[in-house]
C-alpha cells in the first residue's frame, strides 16, 4: 500500500469513506436475492457500525493511532463485503458452501470492529467535541429509517460520553412519546433494552433519570414488559428506589407498578428486597406524596400473594398505612386507604389487625364534617368502613362509639351527591346489621333524611332509601316515629300513583305501608291522606301487596267504602 493510499485510512477522510461505503452496502444488500438469511444478519451489523462511525465523526481526536488502525481494518472488511455482495447480485460465486463461509467470516469481522470501536471510546482515546444526534425521521418515515435512527442512538449509548448518552436518551424519549414504532423497534434491537436497564445503575443523575423515563414508558406496553423482565430490570429499579434522585425514584416506582400488574413478577420484587424498600418509603416522613402513592400502588399489586402479604404484616405495614390515613395529603390518604382495603379483602385476621392498630378511628376521623378532607377522600373512607367493619359486631360498636352514625346523617342531609350516595349505602348496610342498629338510627333521626331521597332523581338512590326505610319501620318504635310526621305518609301515598313513571320502587313503598298498617294512627293517616285511590288502583290491577293493604285498612267503619276491593 503506497503512502497516498494509506493516508485515506487515517483521520476524517478515512472515516467519511467508511461511512459512504457502509451506506452503499446497506442499500445494495436489499437487492440481494440469494443467501437471504445471511444478509439479514449482516445488514443490522452494517447499520450498527454505520451508527458508531457517524457518532465518532464529531470526535476531536479522530486522528488517534488506534482509530486509524481500526479504520484501516474496517475499510478492508468493507471491500471484501462489497465484493461478496456484487457476486451474490451477479450470481457469480463459485460455490454455495464457500460463499456461506465467506459471509460468516465477514459477519464475524464486523462484530469485532463494532466491539473495537466501543473499546476505543471507553478507554478515553476519543473525546467528542459537540455531539450531534442524527435528526429524527419524519412522521411518514419507513421502518428502515426508524431502525437506522434507533441504531444511531444505540451507538451513542455505547460509545458516547455522559453528555452524548444523555442527548441520545432525551432524543429517544421524545421519539417514543410521539410514535410507538420507536418502542417496537428498540425492543427488537439486541442490547438496546439492556443498555437502558444498565443505565439505571449509573451515578450520573440526568442519564439515570432519562433511562428511568424510557423504561417506565416502555412498561406501559403490556406486550413489552416481558422484555424488560428478561433484561433484569427489577433489581436496578429497587436500587433506584433506595438511592436515586427524587424523579428517578418516582419513575422507577411507576415502572414497578406496571410490571407487577402481572403477579408472576411479584416474587422477584420481594426476593430483591423490594417490599422492605417500598415500606421504608411509605414510613419515611420525608418521602414525597407522589412517591408514597406510587409505592402504595406497587405494594397493593403484591398483596395477592399470601406469603408476601403476611411478610408485610410482620414488617408492620398495617400501622404504617393507618398512620398514612391521617396524613394531610389527599393522594397519600386515598392510596393508603386503597392499600388497607386490598390487604383486608377476604381476610378476617387482617381486618382484626387493622382494627387493633386504630384503623376504624382513623377512617371515622376522615368522615368528621368538621375536618377538611375532600369529598373524594371521604368516598374512599366510606368504602373502607363498609368493607372493613360491617362483618363484625365489635367493629360496629366501635363505629357507633366514634360517632359514625352522626357523620352518616350529616352527609345524608348536607353532603355532595357522590358522598350522599355512599352515606345511603352505609345507612343501608348499617340498618341490616342488627335490630339494635335500627332502633338507634330511628332515634337519631335517619327516617326524615331518608324520606327526602324517595323522590331523588337517581333511581339507585331512591331505591336504597326506600329499602332502608322498609327495614327500619319493621321496628314498632320506628313506625310510631315515622307517622308522627303527617307529610311522610302522604308522600308515600302520592308516589304510588300508577301513572307516575319516575316514582320510587313501588314494591318497596308498598312494603313500608304494609308495615305501617299495623299501627292504628298510621292506618288513619293513610285513609285521610287524600291519595287512597292510588292504592285502590294498584289493588284493582291485582298488585298483591296493595290488596293486602286494603284488607288491613278495612274495618266495620270502612267496609262499605272498600267493599268492591278488599275481598276481591
Amino acid at each position: 500500500m503506497d503512502e497516498e493510499e494509506s493516508s485515506v485510512y487515517t483521520g476524517k477522510p478515512g472515516l467519511k469513506q467508511a461511512i459512504e461505503k457502509i451506506s452503499s452496502l446497506i442499500s445494495l444488500s436489499y437487492s440481494i436475492k440469494v443467501f437471504a438469511v445471511k444478509w439479514q444478519t449482516i445488514r443490522p451489523k452494517l447499520e450498527e457500525l454505520l451508527s458508531n462511525l457517524t457518532a465518532i465523526e464529531n470526535c476531536e481526536s479522530s486522528e488517534s493511532f488506534s482509530l486509524s488502525t481500526t479504520l484501516e481494518k474496517i475499510l478492508t472488511t468493507l471491500k471484501d463485503c462489497g465484493d461478496l455482495a456484487r457476486r451474490c447480485v451477479d450470481l457469480s460465486y463459485s460455490g454455495k458452501l464457500l460463499m456461506k463461509s465467506d459471509l460468516d467470516i465477514v459477519s464475524s469481522k464486523l462484530d469485532n470492529h463494532i466491539k473495537r470501536l466501543s473499546e476505543i471510546y471507553s478507554l478515553g482515546l476519543l473525546s467528542h467535541g459537540y455531539a450531534i444526534v442524527v435528526s429524527r425521521p419524519g412522521v411518514s418515515a419507513s421502518r428502515d429509517d426508524i431502525r437506522f435512527y434507533v441504531n444511531d442512538l444505540l451507538s451513542r449509548l455505547k460509545i458516547g460520553s455522559e453528555d452524548m448518552k444523555k442527548q441520545a436518551l432525551v432524543a429517544f424519549n421524545e421519539a417514543i412519546q410521539e410514535d410507538d414504532r420507536y418502542v417496537k423497534i428498540a425492543v427488537q434491537i439486541d442490547s438496546f433494552i439492556n443498555f437502558l436497564v444498565n443505565f439505571l445503575d449509573l451515578q450520573e443523575t440526568e442519564v439515570q433519570e432519562e433511562a428511568a423515563k424510557a423504561v417506565s414508558f416502555i412498561a406501559g406496553f403490556q406486550s413489552f414488559r416481558g422484555v424488560l423482565i428478561s433484561a433484569g430490570i427489577i433489581s436496578p429499579l429497587i436500587r433506584v428506589l433506595e438511592c436515586g434522585s427524587d424523579l428517578s425514584k418516582e419513575l422507577a416506582a411507576i415502572c414497578l407498578k406496571k410490571v407487577t400488574e402481572n403477579s408472576d413478577n411479584a416474587w422477584s420484587v420481594c426476593s430483591h428486597g423490594g417490599v422492605s424498600v417500598l415500606l421504608k418509603i411509605c414510613s419515611n416522613g420525608d418521602s414525597a406524596a407522589e412517591l408514597v402513592s406510587l409505592a402504595c400502588g406497587v405494594l397493593k399489586n403484591l398483596v395477592g400473594i399470601e406469603e408476601i402479604k403476611r411478610f408485610m404484616v410482620e414488617e408492620g405495614a398495617i400501622l404504617v398505612f393507618v398512620k398514612l390515613v391521617r396524613s394531610k395529603d389527599e393522594i397519600t390518604q386515598i392510596s393508603s386507604l386503597d392499600f388497607l382495603q386490598a390487604m383486608a379483602y377476604g381476610d378476617e385476621s387482617i381486618r382484626e389487625v387493622i382494627v387493633k392498630e386504630g384503623g376504624i378511628r382513623a377512617l371515622v376521623r376522615v368522615l368528621d364534617p368538621k375536618s377538611s378532607f375532600s369529598s373524594k377522600t371521604r368516598e374512599v373512607a366510606f368504602r373502607g368502613i363498609v368493607n372493613l367493619c360491617f362483618s363484625s359486631d365489635d367493629s360496629l360498636n366501635m363505629l357507633i362509639n366514634y360517632g359514625f352514625m352522626d357523620h352518616i346523617l350529616y352527609f345524608l342531609r348536607y353532603g355532595d351527591i357522590s358522598v350522599q350516595e355512599l352515606a345511603l349505602k352505609a345507612a343501608f348496610w348499617l340498618c341490616g346489621t342488627s335490630e339494635e342498629a335500627k332502633k338507634v338510627m330511628g332515634g337519631a333521626g335517619f327516617m326524615p333524611a331518608l324520606v327526602k331521597f324517595l323522590d331523588s332523581k337517581p333511581f339507585k338512590m331512591r331505591e336504597m332509601a326506600a329499602e332502608t326505610l322498609s327495614s327500619m319501620v319493621i321496628i314498632p318504635r320506628n313506625r310510631k316515629r315515622f307517622v308522627q310526621n303527617d307529610q311522610n305518609v302522604g308522600l308515600l301515598m302520592q308516589m304510588l300513583d300508577p301513572g307516575e313513571v319516575n316514582s320510587g320502587n313501588k314494591k318497596l313503598l308498598l312494603s313500608i305501608l304494609m308495615s305501617l298498617t299495623s299501627c292504628n294512627s298510621a292506618r288513619k293517616k293513610i285513609m285521610n291522606s287524600g291519595y287512597l285511590r292510588n292504592i285502590e288502583k294498584l289493588a284493582e290491577a291485582e298488585v298483591s301487596d296493595a290488596k293486602t293493604i286494603i284488607r288491613r285498612l278495612s274495618s266495620s267503619k270502612f267496609r262499605n267504602i272498600l267493599s268492591g276491593i278488599w275481598h276481591s
